[in-house]
């Protein structure tokens, strides 16, 4: 792509909330409204009408694929849908809403810059409601919007309104993490408020929810302030045929945070070796500069031993080097977690052994205060462990930056994801002990 033009952002948003809150409502909304539907999938809409009665259009059939989710009425699980305007591209994750499914929402969410929580006007604030802020606050979810839903249900009064937007209001500082958080009033059935205004709610004077998720600025949610680029492969083209490549050897991964720059001085971890950036090469040629999360090929001055699952890194603001790792845990498995469980445990392009040394803490979703000492986290429970790795990780705490500061862990033998974890902050930075980039 020539540079002079600019890619459409691209907004990665989920939806979540308690079961017929209207999630997959919502979406079949904002798909329907949008133009965003194939003709076939009107054809087939058209032809399900007469299932939901009334021989109305069932708008949640256009999420909810699986036969058991249209037979029940409830999301079971994640569904991606893509919708696009002028304006921006979306990425959508309908998160199921029951409890036993928290661990699909933690899947959906965990990319999202931001997540929409379904209320339903007439049930106000319930635990899944906590539950679901909660989550989005732990994943770091920079951007919120509380969707009270149903509100022609409530003779669109603004008194319910603002009785469950104070409610919310009292339990948020708790979580503070937020960069914005709005409350829109809608009907996701009858579309108000949803892409276009209703005149239903003079007294909201709110943008509606397509016009937030249009404008609501994201350029600035990655870290731009610290270089991280996990090393995914050494690329090494060999093309006897081509002379410019034959002695090509860069690094390529995608760039985790911070910015890249020719004739940058940077630090290659684990091992401490140190170079500088000679050359940044992408798909359609060198660049001078580069940032998250742009995926580049970068060259080195000196050929370094460097291989998939070291970092480069900037000499400002230096990330932690650690095997002792203390983490925040969704878990997702059935069998309980419990101390002394061993793992693989995936982080940024590596994969290393690690154990389960403690359960420090669990959550309680309704204080969100922890628990101490619980012994075991069952499935959909959320807490804080202790984990030792095979050899030290590379990381930063989540909360600075959701790409080095978040793992899963594999179970061996099953190769199965059991758990989603968010590193809490290093207690000790790497420090470079050398003042010059002699090899």
């Amino acid at each position: 792509m020539p540079h002079s033009q600019h890619p459409i952002e691209i907004l990665r948003f989920n939806t979540c909330g308690s079961v017929d809150d209207g999630k997959s409502t919502l979406i079949g909304r904002l798909l329907f409204d949008s133009k965003s539907i194939m003709e076939d999938q009107m054809e087939a809409l058209e032809r399900s009408a007469d299932i939901t009665g009334g021989g109305q259009i069932n708008l949640a059939n256009l999420t909810d694929g699986l036969r058991a989710e249209r037979e029940q009425g409830i999301t079971i699980d994640v569904a991606y849908r893509y919708i696009a305007t002028p304006r921006r591209k979306f990425i959508v994750a309908d998160t199921p809403g029951h409890v036993q499914y928290t661990r699909n929402m933690v899947t959906g969410a965990s990319t999202a810059n931001l997540s929409i929580v379904l209320v339903d006007a007439r049930l106000s604030v319930i635990e899944q409601t906590r539950r679901h802020t909660f989550i989005a606050a732990m994943l770091g979810i920079p951007h919120l919007v509380f969707a009270v839903n149903k509100m022609d249900l409530v003779e669109w009064s603004e008194d319910r309104f603002l009785e469950i937007r104070d409610a919310i209001e009292a339990f948020l500082p708790k979580l503070d993490v937020f960069k914005d958080v709005k409350f829109i009033p809608i009907s996701a059935l009858n579309g108000d408020n949803v892409v276009d205004r209703s005149e239903k709610t003079p007294w909201f004077e709110g943008p509606t929810l397509l016009r937030h998720l249009e404008t609501v600025h994201i350029a600035s949610d990655w870290n731009l302030s610290a270089l991280r680029f996990p090393v995914q492969w050494v690329n090494r083209p060999n093309n006897p045929t081509n002379k410019e490549l034959h002695d090509f050897r860069g690094l390529s991964g995608q760039i985790a945070g911070g910015i890249v720059k020719r004739g940058q001085k940077v630090l290659v971890l684990p091992g401490g070796l140190r170079s500088t950036v000679k050359e940044i090469w992408t798909y359609d040629g060198p660049l001078h500069e580069a940032f998250c999360p742009q995926s580049v090929t970068l060259v080195l001055e000196h050929d370094l031993d460097i291989s998939r699952g070291d970092m480069i890194v900037g000499f400002e603001g230096l990330p932690g080097m650690s095997a002792e790792l203390h983490a925040r845990v969704s878990w997702m498995q059935p069998k309980p977690l419990q101390p002394g469980r061993k793992f693989f445990l995936k982080h940024t392009t590596q994969t290393v052994q690690a154990i389960v040394t403690s359960i420090e803490s669990k959550v309680d979703i309704h204080t969100f205060d922890p628990e101490p000492n619980p012994g075991e986290l069952t499935m959909n429970d959320i807490g804080e462990v202790r984990i030792r790795a095979a050899k030290p990780l590379v990381f930063d705490g989540y909360g600075a930056n959701r790409l080095t500061g978040s793992f899963i862990l594999i179970e061996p033998g099953t190769n199965a994801t059991v758990g989603a974890g968010m590193l809490l902050p290093p207690t000790a930075m790497v420090k470079p002990e050398y003042d010059d980039f002699a090899i």
